[in-house]
């Protein structure tokens, strides 16, 4: 009788290649474990005191933020268990385009606090039980705890309450004059008659370099970071817009041709047909009330001499987004045929100037009505990367106001809520008969993040400042008592809100838990990984030249 090797298990079932990770190798500890390792990554740039990261990504550019949503779109994550959190963290950006941070670092906490579970003996099944029962609890508790709500959204002091605890949370000290641009912007483009219909994408930022944040300012229109193609510069009345998507020039065939001249006269005639033909399409546009012109490809050099001619002002944009907005902003109709466009198909605009900002000559679209289309906000600042950190702070307030127009509740900041729900879901786990009380003291106690980590990346003590705001969220009011990050003394750590108004939006809230608890679940349910093999050959490492960079090869 002849002894059978033992094979590796599935060795059959699947192409050479697959690699199978089971709950017998540990698979659920060290999917947690990877998921720990890119929360506790995140968790350090939280709240207002956050540290940043600095990013390289394949491309070599380098992203110096502390906002999750650039982290994880430049960080290549590869583990699928890992990807699952990601994947939760992007689903907050796009509908609500904050807390991403906040959904990464609750779903991290959650699985390690599984983890300790397990160990203990639970099997992943009863926490996931106990973790859904306790997410049911917490969504019925944070209806309890609205402190407030934004009455008005055409009011600015009541959109100011929103919108600067948001932008603190990314760049704090500069708040005030962020949240007051954000604001302007904001009241330019809000629908007076139905609010609910704003759009972000309204709200555009220009970015240009030099002076300081102080010199920022709002424009009612659309601002291109170029200037006029011809020699028309400005339009100071309103006038009649023609928006093109293909290139104004004589078009090209796609074949070659050869031609034939018999003389000197054929070849000096060769080529005024087409210039009597560009004339002609130019006089048309023109005779059509035509004054600013929008190319949003190419310009020849002979139709912008006939464009001069006619005093046309012409304005190349070669972004398809800004080409989208700025018809939205005109009323306009993107043409791509070249030609006299049809009455329906033209837009109008107030003013069209050409300004010198620090050294760089801009295009200003400007609409005089009460409320625009679009509103753009021209910030300025030392350097490239703060400018972008910016514009990051200036996208988030202007998503808070999506939000706030789906739910209207707010609630308290500065980890206010987070203490408090660490209280009242505790309760209701203590009241919990079974194993399942375990998991909902374990989930009330992943809430503990929030608290934690403002005093951590402040300099103060948690080990000091957490005892004294669990001790004042069992008085009176409790709801509203925070931790003070400018404390000078851990004696006054723990304050009431409402002297700050630092208020968290109640949708955003909402969501960021449930899209943490159903992620962390999911991980938690995953027994075994199967990873097929990459397609393709194998992709070799470059060979580093010898020699200096520039020398001849």
């Amino acid at each position: 009788m002849s002894l059978r090797m033992p094979t590796a298990p599935n060795a059959g079932l699947f192409k050479q290649g697959y690699q199978t990770h089971s709950n017998a190798d540990g698979a659920v500890n060290r999917n947690i474990q990877a998921c720990r390792e890119i929360s506790s990554m995140v968790s350090t740039s939280l709240g207002p005191c956050g540290k940043n990261k600095i990013v390289v990504n394949h491309l070599s550019k380098i992203f110096i933020t502390n906002d999750a949503a650039t982290m994880l779109k430049e960080l290549d994550v590869v583990h699928p268990a890992v990807k699952v959190l990601v994947m939760a963290s992007e689903q907050q950006e796009l509908e609500m385009g904050d807390n991403t941070n906040y959904v990464l670092v609750l779903a991290g906490e959650l699985l390690h606090l599984a983890e300790k579970l397990i160990t203990l003996g639970l099997t992943p099944t009863d926490i996931i039980q106990g973790y859904k029962l306790a997410n049911t609890l917490t969504l019925k508790e944070l209806e309890t705890l609205s402190v407030d709500t934004v009455q008005d959204v055409t009011q600015k002091s009541e959109l100011l309450k929103l919108i600067k605890p948001v932008i603190a949370s990314k760049q704090y000290g500069l708040e005030d004059s962020l949240s007051e641009l954000v604001a302007e912007a904001v009241l330019n483009t809000l629908p007076k008659k139905n609010p609910k219909a704003f759009n972000v994408d309204s709200i555009r930022v220009v970015k240009i370099m030099g002076a300081s944040l102080d010199s920022s300012f709002v424009v009612k229109g659309m601002v291109f970071p170029r200037e006029p193609e011809g020699h028309v510069k400005n339009i100071t009345e309103k006038s009649k817009v023609a928006i093109y998507t293909c290139p104004i020039d004589i078009s090209a065939t796609e074949t070659k041709g050869t031609v034939l001249l018999h003389n000197a006269k054929e070849m000096l005639d060769f080529s005024k047909g087409e210039e009597a033909q560009l004339d002609q399409m130019v006089k048309e546009i023109s005779d059509s009330g035509v004054r600013v012109v929008v190319a949003g490809a190419g310009i020849g050099e002979l139709a912008l001499h006939y464009l001069n001619r006619y005093n046309i002002l012409v304005l190349k944009v070669p972004s398809k987004f800004d080409l989208r907005r700025i018809s939205r902003v005109c009323g306009g109709v993107p043409l791509a045929r070249l030609g006299a466009p049809l009455p329906e198909e033209l837009g109008s605009v107030d003013i069209v100037e050409t300004k010198e900002i620090g050294g760089d000559r801009v295009t200003v679209f400007r609409q005089d009505q009460d409320s625009s289309l679009t509103a753009t906000i021209v910030i300025r600042g030392a350097t490239k990367n703060n400018l972008d950190d910016i514009e990051r702070a200036i996208d988030d307030g202007v998503s808070a106001i999506k939000g706030v127009l789906k739910d209207n509740r707010l609630l308290a900041g500065a980890g206010a809520v987070e203490a408090e729900l660490v209280k009242r879901i505790t309760a209701h786990g203590e009241k919990t008969p079974g194993l399942l009380q375990l998991s909902i003291k374990k989930y009330a106690e992943a809430f503990e993040f929030v608290p934690r980590l403002l005093c951590e990346t402040s300099g103060m003590n948690p080990t000091e400042v957490l005892p004294q705001l669990y001790a004042a969220h069992s008085g009176e009011d409790s709801i509203r008592q925070g931790i003070n990050i400018d404390a000078e003394s851990p004696a006054e750590a723990v304050f009431d809100i409402k002297t700050e108004q630092i208020y968290d939006l109640f949708a955003a809230k909402r969501n960021a838990i449930n899209l943490a608890t159903d992620a962390a679940c999911t991980v938690l349910s995953v027994d075994q990984i199967i990873v097929a093999k990459r397609a393709g050959g194998p992709v070799m490492p470059k060979q580093a030249r010898p020699g200096n960079w520039d020398q001849a090869d």
